[in-house]
């Protein structure tokens, strides 16, 4: 059986990139399809060394940095990939992977992150963070916003098999596609998290700096309750706007490797998560090490956080809710037992993510 798996674009390795790990070493003859690949020499491991495949938006200049410029290019670029050759198509899809053409007596199964934020529920904020809210800009900017969102619907109908990353995303495909999906939650490395009872003093965050991670809400928020320390790491485009607000208590260590990031992680009293998230790895992790989670109450977080047992919620993403989630959890904090925390977040380790795709892929081929 020929085998393509195609991803969005490679740039960092992050969540979705882990559940593409996870497939290439499913299936390791497969050959890879990626837009864009600028994952750097010393980090393509996860890749198992193989070749990818690129479109022709690799060759523009500036292509690294300004890829998401990129976006009313991504459908045709997209559809000009060849997957005729091929019995099984694998995309592993949060923006247009899902559009790769296929045929009939062709298998084409979508592990879907999400249907493409950019142009269904979180439009508003990428427009205004990039400045295209307003003005001529802004309707161009509408106007192929509102393209690409028909060209996303209408191309639903070549996935053969949905797979979602969550319950949460099975009812936006629902919504956005009219498609039923089965839900895979995605792989997490629960054996590198290691659990750690010891917890410090201090509070955690650890996100790319992106809008709809909301890690400017959470560093307001400690910076109106200068008593208690919260550490940052990750980097990214909305980096400068969280330096703004910084005081003294909130340290910003920028993007750390794996060590780092764990080890904060293992001594930290509790994870500080403030986006709507598809699913959230990264609460999953700080679970793993035994370390409770103060989440925003919506998106995947619902589904990997026990309230009161291995974390609480905060209804609103403002500065008010969120600090009054800190007080309540002090208040309760010897309630949460780190063994009883770990033991959550092993229901979503990598072994199960492999057995359930692989039979999902059997099952429908």
């Amino acid at each position: 059986m020929k085998t393509a798996v195609v991803h969005d674009w490679l740039m960092t390795y992050a969540g979705a990139e882990r559940v593409l790990e996870q497939i290439l070493q499913l299936y390791p003859d497969a050959d890879l399809f990626s837009l864009l690949d600028f994952i750097p020499e010393n980090e393509r491991r996860f890749l198992q060394n193989k070749k990818v495949r690129t479109s022709f938006l690799q060759g523009i200049p500036f292509a690294r940095k300004k890829y998401r410029s990129f976006l009313p290019l991504m459908p045709w670029a997209i559809e000009r990939f060849n997957f005729s050759g091929y019995d099984l198509v694998i995309s592993s899809s949060h923006a247009v992977a899902k559009g790769a053409v296929t045929g009939r007596g062709q298998t084409h199964i979508c592990y879907c992150h999400t249907p493409a934020r950019y142009v269904w529920d979180m439009s508003g904020q990428y427009l205004e963070a990039a400045g295209l809210d307003r003005g001529v800009k802004g309707a161009i900017a509408k106007s192929i916003g509102a393209y690409i969102k028909r060209w996303d619907i209408r191309t639903s109908d070549r996935v053969n098999h949905f797979i979602a990353n969550s319950g949460y995303i099975a009812e936006r495909i629902k919504r956005a596609y009219g498609r039923d999906s089965e839900v895979i939650y995605p792989p997490v490395d629960t054996d590198t998290f290691e659990l750690n009872t010891a917890k410090e003093d201090f509070y955690i965050t650890a996100s790319r700096m992106v809008p709809y991670k909301k890690v400017d809400l959470i560093v307001e928020a400690f910076a109106g309750m200068p008593e208690k320390k919260l550490v940052v790491l990750g980097d990214g485009p909305g980096l400068w706007d969280v330096k703004s607000i910084s005081l003294r208590n909130v340290e910003l260590l920028g993007h750390q490797p794996l060590e780092v990031l764990k080890d904060y992680m293992q001594r930290a009293k509790a994870f500080v998560f403030a986006a709507e998230e598809d699913f959230g790895i990264a609460p999953v992790e700080a679970q793993a090490c035994g370390t409770p989670v103060i989440a925003y109450g919506g998106g995947g977080a619902r589904e990997t956080v026990v309230e009161n047992k291995t974390g609480i919620f905060f209804k609103e993403q403002t500065v008010e809710s969120l600090a009054e989630a800190v007080r309540r959890f002090e208040d309760m904090e010897g309630r949460f037992k780190p063994a009883q925390v770990r033991t959550n977040a092993e229901r979503f380790g990598t072994e199960r993510f492999r057995r359930e795709f692989r039979g999902f892929v059997e099952k429908h081929l």
